[in-house]
Order: C-alpha cells, then structure tokens, then sequence
C-alpha cells in the first residue's frame, strides 16, 4: 500500500499547498459569514436598544394619563417607515405591558388585547413577564434560543424611578436567516473564485520549489551502475540550502569520478604488469627457434634451388618469421624496433595472410589502397595493427558480409580504416575497447585490440572507433616519421 510520504515531492509539494490553500479559504469563508452576520445583530440590537429607549421615554406620559389611544399611535410609528428602509430590521410587532404585567397596548390588538395575560398568547415570554428589566439597565434583555423562530428586547418604562410598564419589541429571526444564506452564497462563489485562482498559482509555484529536489534526486539515481559525466550534470547552484546541496553533491561526484579513474588506472596498470612479465618469458622462449628458422630461410636461400615460386614463398615466410620476431619483441616495454618502411608488398602479404580466414567465414574483402610508394613508418608495427583489426572485422562479420580496407596518405600521416558490417559495438563498451582482456569476440582472448592500441601509441598515432546497426569503422592516423639516412 502506497503511503503519502512515498509519494514523489513533484506531487506532495504541490499537495500540500493545494490542501492549505483549500483549508484557509474553506476556514476564512465562514468565519467572514459569522462575523458578519454577529455585526448585522449587534448592529440590530444596537438599534433596537436606541429605539426602545426612544420609545419607552416617549411612553411614559401616555401611560401615566391612560392614554391608550396615543400609545398605540406612538408605538406604531416604526410601522409605517415604507418597507425597504426598514427590511433590516424585521421587528413583527411592539407589545406594551402595564406595572401589573398586563397588555397595555400593542401593535397587534387582535392577538394582544388590552388587559390580557400575554403568557396565555405567548409564552416564550415568561423570561421577561417573570423577570422584568432592571430600571437602571443600560441594555435590554434579550430573549433568543435555537428554538424559537423570532428573538425579544425588553426595556423597562419608568418614571422618577418607578416602574411603570415593560417595553417589548419582536424581531423575527427570518432576516437573519436570509442574510446569512445570501453571506454564505457570496462567500462560497468568492472562495470558488480564489480557489480558481491561487489553486493554479500554488501548483505552479510548489512545482517550481520542488523542480531542484527533484533533479538532484534524478542524477543522484544515475550515479548506479556508472557515474555520469560532470558535464551531464545540469543543478542549479543558487545560495539557498538547495542550491548549496547541489554544489557539494556535484564536488562528491566530481572526487568519485577521480577516484573511479584512478582504480581503472590501477586495474589496467596491474593488468598490464601481468601481460608484461608473461611477455617478458614468452619472449625470450620464442627468439631461439625464431632466430634458427631465420637463419635456416638464410642458408636456403644462399645454397638451395633458386626457382622463382620457392624464392617468392620463402620471402613470403622470412617476413612473417620476422614480423613474429618483431611482433614478440614489441610487447617488451624497454623494446624499440626499428624496421624498413611499409610498402605495397606489405599489403599484399597482408591480403595473402588473411586470405584463409575471409574464405572460411564467406566474407566480401575489399581493399582501397591509395599509396603508390614505400612510407616512413615501421612496416613490421603497421602490418600487425591491419592485420588484427582485419582478423578482428572478420570474426565479427556475418557469413555473406563485408570488410573493407581503406589505406591512404596525407600531407603528415598514414591513414588506416577498416570497417564491416558486423555486430554494433554499444558506446558504453567502447571506452573500454582496448583495456587488456576486453573480448567483443565469443573464444577472444581480449589481447587483439589492446596489442593495437599498444603499438598505435608506441608510434604515436591515433585510434578511433565508430559504430551503428549497420556499419563499425575503426580509424587510425600514424605521424609518418623521418626517412633514415
């Protein structure tokens, strides 16, 4: 079960001011509706309190002299205001008690009259009948519950300190209730319309807060398997705390990126102090017979049949003995060779050599050779780098594909492409294409590529590699050097 604080922050942020958002405006619009309608009754009690007093002053000499009829015409004074000057109001009827507590006189004669025992008419008004006003009151009491559809004001009506009638003027609850629902329309259509508002804003605004969490969390994902590259990393380095985290997180990856280079060196470095002592024993094993077998095509040469087929062939296996020799010697760091310069003849044997391989597979070779004369660089170094990456597009050709061989020249280099239609190399592997023990290849021994970046750089050249579904094209460029004297 997916809990909230699982949740990502490009969602909870956002959540959680669309949540305060919606609480204060579903908080603010009825503490507004309340508080208005308390003003409405204050402001009404306030009136009221002002008209009895008016009232009940005005009284006083009516009740005094018996004078119902004037009484009644004085207590009916707030009636006949028109209507829509008095809606707020919403007094139904003024009834004036006697000091014996009976009706005196009121705006409703029939319901009320004179003499009668108001509690038998109504008797939600026994608080006040019971209790009259204090004389020196300055408020009047209020009668109000849930259950009554209408709220009573009782002022006392006094003489030189003596009691002579109670007030009491009747306001229906009606108004209130209307108001309040018109209050409450206002304010939910008013709340809907912030809501439409601020609900967009505050998304946006906690996305845009969140967006930094959310990129820092995204490249710190990526740190697995592989680091990222620095120039990857796209973190906003403000001087905020985030901006600030960004920062460090990028100096952590920047070190772990050293570190993780400086155990690749290590691992290659033992690698390499590994192949260089094989190196060392295999070396000094296969001179002997190499040197005897040389010295034996020397012997045959100078004393045996000349014919023309056994002079080419034995030519032919003098310099790949030699090239073996050379090859052998070229593993040994301490090793330089110098040997004649590559020529035609270099790629010819090349073609020969590989021949039995390109006829097993089934495979296209094609050559484009753009050299016309011998060039200044050693021959037994450059036959070995074609002659591997011939072997190495072969092996990883199809059966009916193609591998072509590109030579040429520029003004400063000898250029070397070879190229096939064979497995795609993915670029997260190629970085590590020439590392010792690296084998694309299923049988590979790995050595291939590496024994060729070894040499490109003993010669100081350059290799590259490029590779998609349809073609994989390796490149080199070798500075020529200068011609012997």
């Amino acid at each position: 079960m997916l809990h909230l604080k699982d949740i990502s922050l490009g969602y909870k942020i956002p959540l959680r001011v669309a949540i305060l958002v919606i609480v204060t405006a579903s908080v603010l619009a009825p503490v507004l509706v309340y508080r208005s309608i308390g003003n409405l009754r204050d402001n009404m009690i306030a009136n009221a309190d002002s008209l009895g007093h008016l009232i009940a002053d005005t009284l006083t000499e009516p009740i005094l002299h018996d004078d119902v009829w004037r009484a009644f015409e004085i207590i009916n004074i707030p009636f006949s205001i028109p209507q829509d000057q008095t809606r707020d109001q919403g007094a139904e009827y003024i009834l004036v008690l006697d000091a014996s507590n009976k009706v005196f006189v009121s705006t409703k004669p029939k319901r009320f009259p004179i003499l009668s025992d108001p509690l038998t008419i109504e008797p939600n008004l026994s608080p006040v009948v019971n209790n009259p006003p204090d004389l020196h009151a300055p408020e009047p009491v209020i009668i109000d519950t849930r259950q009554l559809s209408s709220f009573y004001l009782a002022t006392a009506i006094q003489s030189d300190g003596v009691r002579l009638g109670t007030l009491i003027v009747s306001y229906s609850k009606e108004p209130f209730e209307k108001r309040f629902y018109s209050l409450t329309k206002s304010a939910i259509m008013i709340t809907l319309l912030v809501l439409a508002v601020l609900l967009p804003f505050g998304v946006y605004w906690a996305r845009k807060m969140a967006a930094p969490l959310l990129q820092l969390s995204e490249t710190m994902n990526r740190i697995t398997p592989n680091l990222p590259e620095l120039d990857d990393i796209n973190l906003e380095e403000t001087k905020d705390e985030i901006g600030q985290l960004a920062k460090s997180f990028r100096t952590m990856l920047g070190e772990l990126k050293g570190k993780e280079q400086l155990q690749q060196q290590i691992i290659i470095s033992d690698r390499l102090a590994a192949i260089g002592r094989l190196a060392a024993g295999v070396a000094h094993e296969i001179n002997n017979p190499l040197g005897g077998m040389l010295n034996a095509i020397s012997t045959y040469k100078r004393h045996g049949i000349q014919d023309t087929l056994t002079l080419k062939t034995l030519s032919i296996l003098e310099r790949g003995l030699q090239q073996i020799k050379e090859t052998v010697a070229a593993l040994l760091v301490e090793t330089k060779t110098q040997t004649r310069s590559f020529d035609l003849n270099d790629v010819t044997d090349i073609c020969t050599l590989v021949q039995s391989d390109v006829s097993e597979k089934q495979v296209k070779l094609t050559c484009n050779i753009d050299i016309t004369k011998a060039q200044p660089v050693s021959s037994t170094l450059v036959r070995q780098i074609i002659i591997n990456l011939l072997l190495n597009a072969i092996h990883a050709t199809q059966s009916q594909g193609y591998v072509h061989l590109h030579i040429w020249c520029d003004s400063t280099d000898l250029c070397i492409e070879v190229s096939n239609d064979g497995s795609y190399i993915p670029k997260e592997k190629i970085s590590y294409l020439f590392e010792p023990f690296t084998s694309l290849n299923q049988g590979g021994n790995g050595l291939g590529l590496w024994v060729i970046y070894q040499i490109v750089q003993q010669l100081g050249g350059v290799i590259t590699v490029q590779s998609n579904h349809d073609d994989t094209r390796f490149t080199i460029q070798i500075p020529l050097q200068e011609p012997h004297e």
